[in-house]
């Protein structure tokens, strides 16, 4: 999820964040006139109901990209032992947030549930590119909320390199809203942890396949020192030596007991 981080104030979630910038007297939508307004709250309702699930069901659920690449990504940023626990928690939570929003009838298995939130989900992409169109944002020349929202939503499935790509392999049959999120990128995100730009895409491609590689090689150390601490044998408590007193009040010494 998004944090945004000012000063001692550490706010997660869109809405929040966005209520916050408001208060901040920073507010992206306020040249939008009222039906533009009301268009924006009904595409993030779109959003959270028709693509959430097959994001959530794509980072930690479907079983290759998990174990590949969400769960390592997120314990690389967690403490031990926590990373051993944390992201199988989310991965849960995850779950049973589709089969709660998503499992009721007339559908009652998980296959029906994943192909349901996959129709779902690519429909929504439709939508948000016939909005789109060619415009370079969805109000025009300059990005508002509802832009935010959806590069919140389309990036991760746009550039995260998963084995299993269905979501994405239908993002990139929408030219336009790849062209969206090249652009944003682009503008907003150009500059590197040095503050330099860099040298072309291939240049963040072959940093994001390295970051994945040092992932997975975390994640392959984090399960050996699972399996170690499984392995290793576990001995009962010791019992402390009880030390008797001499006549007098006095303990006895080991000397003393051990001469005739």
């Amino acid at each position: 999820m998004p944090v945004l981080v000012s000063e001692d104030t550490v706010i997660s979630q869109p809405a929040k964040i966005l209520n916050f910038l408001r208060k901040q007297k920073y507010n992206a939508d306020y040249e939008l006139s009222a039906k533009q307004g009301a268009d924006t709250l009904a595409y993030i309702a779109l959003l959270e109901e028709k693509l959430l699930p097959a994001l959530l069901h794509t980072f930690w659920i479907e079983a290759e990209n998990y174990c590949s690449v969400t769960k390592p990504w997120f314990a690389s940023r967690i403490a031990f032992p926590l990373s051993l626990y944390v992201p199988g928690k989310m991965s849960r939570e995850a779950l049973n947030r589709i089969l709660l929003t998503k499992g009721g009838p007339p559908l009652y298995s998980l296959t029906e549930v994943e192909a349901q939130i996959y129709r779902d989900a690519k429909e929504c992409l439709n939508l948000l590119s016939k909005r789109l169109g060619t415009s370079q944002f969805f109000f025009g020349d300059t990005p508002t909320t509802l832009d935010a929202f959806v590069f919140g939503f389309l990036a991760p499935i746009y550039k995260v390199c998963f084995p299993r790509v269905q979501l994405q392999e239908h993002l990139k049959q929408l030219p336009n809203l790849c062209r969206f999120c090249d652009d944003i990128l682009t503008c907003y995100f150009r500059l590197t942890v040095s503050g330099h730009s860099p040298a072309g895409q291939d240049t963040a491609d072959a940093n994001l396949q390295k970051l994945t590689q040092l992932v997975n090689k975390e994640s392959n150390l984090i399960e050996k020192m699972d399996d170690n601490l499984r392995r290793s044998p576990q001995h009962p408590p010791r019992k402390l030596t009880t030390l008797k007193l001499a006549a007098g009040g006095e303990e006895s010494s080991p000397m003393s007991r051990l001469s005739p």
